[in-house]
């Protein structure tokens, strides 16, 4: 088991390492691969970035806990995110290349051809913040398998993890990061295929495990029982308020670097092909083996949900193959964490620092500080994996995904309304969280909601009061 675990993260990083011979040596190519990134890499890079650690252990946990009720998240999340690529990706690309920005933050800051530096800076430390939570949630996440299955101490995977992801993120960079994605989202799909065959062979067939699963009391039911609304009116809301999840994908710079990347504008509909399939594919496997958790580990007690996919794989499948599925799962950790710290590195070296730093080699140290700073965060989490992932994406989305929805299409405001949006955004969201809601309702749907309104709010009130003075 060992030795296919480790033979897999050689192969990764040396996938990484390999990237060095293409790297041109200049900002643009290690936070953006000079924008030359084929579709099917894009779209398998941006996959592997999303299904992340949170998928692999978050997300099956709270399967495992919630039963069928947790479809909604996976219906809600894909139709966000597809709505959201509808008219975002394009204009993004087309923005990178008109601003001749290299991260995110400055692009948004640039978009009218403006240069909004106060909001550029304040954008740059929200991503600082919330990207190295979300980044410290990965290394917890991988941390958590190595503890199941080899019996390591939490801390010793997520510093394997960081050290495999800072060799190669300071030798390619961006492009060492999408290279290996692509690897990894193989193997992840794949290891995820693996034990879903396994487990419904073991219990029987299809038939069988819908019968044993239909014994435990309401784990088949339709809704959660926790909904603001009673019966279908609640479903529905608890599905839309997941497609705002899934609409926050906008709001992440980790994943839309990806899409910035692609090297040409016409084949965004490609790359959005692979992201899709790969992300249903995979979305449906994986609610599948949450599913099928529940009847192999038994009913809710002392164990930790989050574990469900390690332990049921380290019951069913041989030790060759137990490491496979370790692989998949560090691959999911490590494909989100290095997309995070490199985005981080953007944010502080291009963002936020007062003068733009160009030498490559000090743009690695920031990425090696990055990495460190997460690692630290990571040894005194507290928070399970779901619950610090939900936290900073929705943060991220509310305090960005309005300002992006704006601009593409087509507004244009002052600055100052610019800040109000996205601290409106932020503050909504985490007071949503603050105040319990989170469990009913998605805490970045209030978030990105308050932040359009202060966008739109001002342009609609000019308007009536256009149409008011003509009549």
């Amino acid at each position: 088991m060992i030795i296919s675990f480790f033979c897999f993260m050689g192969l990764f990083v040396a996938i990484g390492l390999s990237s060095l011979f293409k790297s041109q040596g200049t900002k643009k190519d290690y936070y953006l691969a000079s924008g030359s990134v084929s579709p099917s890499l894009v779209g398998l890079s941006a996959i592997a970035t999303n299904n992340s650690g949170y998928m692999f252990i978050g997300v099956i946990g709270y399967i495992y806990t919630t039963g069928l009720a947790s479809i909604w998240l996976m219906f809600g999340w894909i139709a966000g995110d597809f709505v959201g690529s509808t008219f975002v990706h394009s204009r993004l690309r087309k923005a990178t290349e008109k601003t001749g920005q290299v991260s995110y933050p400055g692009i948004l800051c640039h978009w009218n051809g403006e240069s909004n530096k106060s909001l550029q800076r304040i954008i740059a430390i929200i991503s600082l913040v919330f990207l190295l939570a979300y980044a410290s949630a990965q290394l917890v996440a991988g941390s958590k398998a190595l503890h199941v299955l080899f019996d390591w101490p939490i801390w010793a995977g997520a510093i394997l993890g960081s050290i495999m992801v800072v060799l190669y993120c300071m030798a390619g960079g961006i492009r060492a990061s999408i290279w290996t994605d692509a690897a990894q989202s193989i193997v992840m799909i794949f290891s995820m295929g693996l034990l879903l065959v396994v487990a419904i062979s073991s219990t029987g067939g299809v038939s069988v495990a819908i019968e044993q699963l239909d014994k435990i009391d309401g784990f088949l039911d339709w809704f959660p029982t926790d909904l603001v609304l009673p019966g279908l009116a609640g479903g529905v809301l608890f599905a839309v308020s997941w497609m705002f999840a899934g609409l926050s994908v906008i709001g992440q710079p980790h994943i839309m670097v990806r899409f910035m990347a692609l090297n040409d504008l016409k084949k965004m509909r490609q790359a959005r092909l692979w992201y899709y399939s790969w992300f249903l594919l995979f979305y449906c496997m994986t609610t599948g083996i949450g599913l099928l958790s529940r009847i192999y580990l038994g009913d809710i007690g002392s164990f930790d949900a989050e574990l469900a996919l390690p332990t049921m794989a380290q019951e069913l499948l041989p030790p060759v193959l137990v490491g496979l599925i370790l692989a998949g799962i560090f691959a999911a950790t490590m494909s989100t964490a290095d997309s995070l710290i490199l985005s981080c590195s953007a944010a502080l070296t291009h963002d936020l620092l007062p003068h733009s730093i160009e030498d490559t080699r000090l743009l690695k140290v920031g990425t090696a500080l990055i990495t460190l700073a997460a690692l630290l965060w990571a040894l005194l989490n507290s928070q399970s994996v779901f619950s610090l992932v939900i936290m900073a994406w929705s943060g991220l989305a509310s305090a960005f995904a309005p300002l992006l929805i704006f601009l593409c299409l087509g507004g244009r405001a002052k600055e100052k309304t610019y800040l109000i949006a996205v601290f409106v955004g932020l503050a909504s969201a985490m007071l949503w969280r603050y105040m319990g809601w989170h469990n009913a309702v998605y805490e970045g749907m209030a978030g990105i909601i308050a932040g359009l309104l202060v966008l739109y709010t001002p342009s609609l009130f000019k308007r009536l009061s256009m149409q008011q003075s003509v009549e």
